[in-house]
């Protein structure tokens, strides 16, 4: 693919560089305290190298849905000082991302200090992508810098009007995330196998149908396996289904034996009457689903079955996990999962012998529960985003920043 325009190449000293991030992290329901700084983390390498050169660090980003108004738990305030606490020094804040209490914290920027404008997505002309509002942010900076591979997928205002009106170039971890996916769809070290979980087959079409040609093989797990079981004939119970799109399934099941590409599907599952904890389970066959039970994990026989594939194969794409991980014990079977793919980057192992991407989201999640994260060769900071680029989609915020 064409590649994208370096941060490397522009000189950056006393320049006043506007950075596009994804602080969209989790917060607490209760307390309103961030609950996963990940994505803060992620931008670190080129926050710091922007202030290591000199640059007048004038950060955006959105938080949650606030619809167009201002919404002071979705402040970015809160965000500033965890930043600050990250990288050791003070983040000053501005009240609005526009207008002149934004452009009087940008004036009074010495070289080296970082700024954390207001919510983006305070204003409703941000994600109408109104050209009049991206030149009134783009008229903080001298460069705009994208590090927000989580809202590439989004055409809005900071992440493809600005660069319309500034010289523009990838932060660091965009263009990590755009290397580590596009060799995966362009040129994968052989066996290269996908795994797809999560609850709805609906949302992996597209995914799956652009895979297709790539894989040697697809494990399939989580939600959406068991409208691929139905598909197939067999009772379900009270599992989810996508009744719609059965034969939808019946149609990718046909490809993969047409195109020669392994299609799993779980042998065995774990079963429950409910969520809740202490709800009653059981391990089964596919064959023998009660009928007033419903599936919430793969079962054992399936986690070794999904390992083996894991461990013989050298590119592997994960998007969706296999069960609800979030409710312990049906937690086991992603967890297999991960620690399949962690052996394949093991100490010992030469760090050449498999790349394993993670999709973001609760993938990104699971592995970072699970304390595996560290050993993936890359673990996306974008949900939706890498599910679209995985589907073969032309990202807005990536495409800009092209040439």
């Amino acid at each position: 693919m064409q590649s994208l325009r370096r941060l490397q190449d522009f000189e950056v000293q006393d320049r006043r560089v506007l950075m596009r991030v994804d602080f969209n992290v989790p917060l607490d329901k209760k307390t309103g305290a961030i609950s996963d700084d990940r994505r803060i983390r992620a931008t670190l390498p080129t926050i710091q190298w922007l202030v290591k050169g000199g640059a007048k660090v004038i950060l955006m980003s959105h938080l949650g849905r606030p619809n167009g108004q201002v919404v002071e738990q979705l402040s970015m305030r809160l965000i500033s000082i965890r930043l600050g606490e990250l990288l050791g020094c003070p983040v000053m804040y501005a009240a609005d991302c526009v207008g002149e209490s934004a452009e009087a914290v940008v004036a009074a920027l010495a070289p080296g200090e970082v700024l954390l404008l207001e919510n983006l997505r305070f204003h409703p002309e941000e994600e109408a992508n109104d050209p009049l509002f991206a030149k009134r942010l783009a008229s903080l900076g001298d460069l705009y810098v994208d590090d927000a591979f989580g809202t590439a997928h989004r055409a809005h205002a900071s992440t493809e009007g600005v660069a319309h009106f500034l010289p523009s170039c990838a932060g660091f971890l965009m263009a990590k995330e755009v290397e580590y996916l596009s060799k995966a769809l362009e040129n994968p070290t052989k066996p290269f196998l996908a795994i797809t979980g999560g609850a709805k087959v609906r949302d992996k079409l597209k995914l799956l149908g652009n895979l297709m040609d790539q894989v040697d093989g697809m494990l399939i797990g989580g939600g959406m396996a068991y409208t691929f079981l139905k598909a197939q004939g067999l009772e379900i119970g009270t599992s989810i289904c996508e009744g719609g799109l059965l034969e939808e399934a019946r149609r990718i099941l046909a490809a993969a034996k047409d195109k020669g590409v392994e299609l799993l599907l779980p042998v065995d599952l774990v079963v429950a009457s409910g969520l809740e904890h202490g709800s009653p389970y059981e391990t089964v066959t596919v064959e023998r689903i009660p009928v007033e039970m419903g599936g919430v994990d793969i079962g054992p026989q399936t986690r070794a079955i999904f390992a083996d594939r894991i461990r013989q194969a050298k590119t592997v794409v994960w998007n969706g996990p296999v069960g609800v991980f979030e409710i312990p014990p049906f937690d086991a079977g992603t967890r297999a999962v991960a620690e399949a793919l962690a052996s394949l980057t093991a100490p010992g192992r030469a760090a050449s012998d498999a790349t394993t991407i993670v999709g973001g989201g609760d993938t990104a999640a699971a592995v970072e529960k699970f304390g595996l994260a560290e050993r993936m060769s890359h673990v996306s900071t974008g949900g939706g985003a890498s599910l679209e680029f995985l589907e073969g989609r032309a990202l807005p915020g990536v495409e800009i920043l092209k040439g």
